[in-house]
């Protein structure tokens, strides 16, 4: 497993929200979607508010690749289930977040059922 650079991972984790687009069988891009995103013993994590319903997350499914932009950084992607840091993940979303309803949203059961790590492709 490849990791992001200290430097790209500092910038991508200081921006507020990311964009995420999946690659489609075909190698095109889907539709960019908005998403939150934390980062965890140096990692990325991603989750789906809508949780497996998010339209973003089945093109995900299908792939595993895509593509991110936030905090200045453009980056060729993968995309791995794993639920081995959701208690941190949780925390990680609150304290970037805040305490309201859309971060409960996306520290509920549903949504954690989608938290995926984002790696460099």
């Amino acid at each position: 497993m490849t990791r992001f650079n200290p430097t790209d991972l500092a910038a991508i984790d200081g921006d507020g929200e990311l964009h995420v687009a999946a690659h489609r069988t075909d190698g095109s891009l889907r539709n960019s979607r908005i998403v939150w995103h934390v980062v965890v013993d140096g990692a990325l994590y991603l989750r789906s508010v809508r949780g497996q319903e998010g339209a973003w997350y089945r093109g995900v499914q299908r792939t595993g690749t895509g593509v991110i932009d936030a905090g200045g950084v453009h980056a060729e992607v993968t995309f791995t289930r794993d639920d081995s840091h959701d208690p941190a993940i949780d925390a990680a979303y609150r304290a970037k977040y805040g305490g309201g309803s859309a971060v409960a949203a996306i520290t509920n059961a549903v949504a954690t059922a989608t938290t995926l790590r984002v790696d460099p492709a």
